[in-house]
């Protein structure tokens, strides 16, 4: 089983930026993907930014897209999303996920807040 932990949460100002940790352990040769997605009151988990572990491989949702970038060190099981010009509506709480070929795996979310 995989276990995910987030941090790099928090309050920012509209412009700001932020850099969000995701540091995987368990069964951790297993996973092909990880992603971010986000969930802001009231509404549906969304997708952020996967990455294909092996290839580096990524994609976007269009809203983060020139101003999110995910990223990954292999050494650290570590998936990072560095988040730029961030903007009222990206406020949500954040969850990593790890895709194993039969599971996904959640971590407990961390919250960020773009407000001035």
């Amino acid at each position: 089983q995989v276990q995910l932990v987030e941090s790099g949460g928090g309050l920012v100002q509209p412009g700001g930026s932020l850099r969000l940790s995701c540091a995987a352990s368990g069964s951790i040769f297993s996973i092909y993907a990880m992603g971010w997605y986000r969930q802001a009151p009231g509404n549906q988990r969304e997708l952020v930014a996967t990455i294909i572990t092996k290839s580096g491989s990524t994609n976007y949702a269009d809203s983060v897209k020139g101003r999110f970038t995910i990223s990954r060190d292999v050494a650290k099981n570590t998936v990072y999303l560095q988040m730029n010009s961030l903007k009222p509506e990206d406020t949500a709480v954040y969850y990593c996920n790890a895709d194993e070929i039969l599971r996904r795996s959640w971590g407990q979310g961390t919250q960020v807040t773009v407000s001035s």
